[in-house]
């Protein structure tokens, strides 16, 4: 596992806790609940098997769990331990049972851009904390977005810290590249160097969803949503961003420019009048935004069973022509 980190349990980990159902699965990892024996605890337990993982994909992981141990915000999924064997490296985690952010909407059937921006807010918070640290997260989206519990008052947490990045100082840049198509930073596909300012323009994709309940790009081709992104190339079309506020497409366009040197700041999207004033209305976004959020829901399980994920080493293999992958989008005409 190369170096030994910190928090390291010695003891067979079957003798702590007990393991219950299945979570979910990743490309070299499976998430279970597991009960803690002595205090009856419940907590998600990452179990990822180490025999066919490589150099690189083994420091990923490394990274991960080095990332995740220097961390303590309330809206990111909290590390209590981990277990190292040959075999197998545990990670036990917080357990998130409120479900996905898109799907906690379309569950109860009501939102405002007010929620709009308190998600936002708090989502961005934690980006603020993450990048004062030197930490990039590089790979948020709906699915890394998961509600605390299934009460009124869950707060929403960042989860999945596999692309995650520790820069040394502030000035240190990024090339490798990654993400998942839909919501990956221009300079990432035009194969620049960047910064922390990827996160920021994640933020911005999901917020447009919030608003509408669909992407700002999309097309019938990788290669076609690829060139809409590097130019930036979005609108807010109508009937479906009529009653939207202007300050809330302000704060869109602010955060989805293509220069990340002209993006919204972490600072200035907190102090924004949307976000920090009472800009943000408090009608509901109605049935017409519902629809096209479940519709995109649907959609977003569909391709999440082809591994819509760009890993690491697969993007960068394929930067030039970049990944064949189907990526059409979700038109506000579908």
């Amino acid at each position: 596992m190369g170096k030994t980190v910190g928090k390291l349990r010695p003891v067979d980990i079957n003798s702590v806790y007990e393991f219950k159902d299945k979570l979910g699965t990743g490309s070299f990892a499976v998430v279970k609940r597991a009960t803690h024996k002595k205090s009856k605890k419940e907590f998600a337990i990452k179990i990822i098997k180490k025999k066919n993982l490589n150099a690189e994909e083994l420091a990923t992981i490394n990274d991960e769990v080095d990332i995740l141990q220097k961390i303590d915000h309330p809206n990111i999924v909290k590390l209590f331990e981990i277990f190292d064997t040959s075999k197998y490296l545990y990670m036990v985690l917080e357990l998130l049972t409120g479900g996905e952010l898109f799907e906690r909407i379309v569950q109860k059937g009501s939102f405002t851009e007010k929620e709009a921006a308190v998600v936002t807010r708090d989502m961005t918070l934690a980006i603020k904390y993450m990048h004062e640290m030197g930490i990039v997260h590089r790979d948020l989206k709906p699915e890394n977005l998961l509600y605390s519990d299934t009460s009124s008052n869950a707060i929403i947490k960042i989860t999945d810290f596999g692309l995650a990045k520790f820069l040394s100082t502030s000035s240190e840049t990024m090339s490798t590249p990654c993400g998942t198509p839909g919501y990956v930073a221009p300079e990432i596909l035009k194969n620049e160097k960047y910064g922390p300012e990827v996160d920021l323009w994640s933020i911005g994709v999901i917020l447009y969803i919030l608003l509408c309940g669909f992407p700002p790009f999309y097309d019938e081709t990788a290669a076609g949503l690829y060139e809409q992104i590097k130019k930036g190339d979005y609108d807010f079309p109508s009937p479906y961003w009529d009653s939207i506020s202007d300050e809330a497409k302000n704060l869109v366009s602010r955060l989805l420019t293509v220069s990340p040197k002209d993006r919204c700041t972490y600072k200035e999207l907190l102090e924004h009048p949307w976000i920090a004033g009472d800009k943000a209305r408090d009608t509901d976004l109605g049935a017409q935004f519902n629809k096209k959020l479940q519709q995109f829901n649907a959609r977003r399980k569909l391709r999440k069973a082809i591994t819509m994920v760009l890993a690491v080493n697969k993007l960068a293999r394929t930067l030039g022509g970049f990944m064949d992958l189907d990526a059409k989008e979700d038109s506000p005409h579908s």
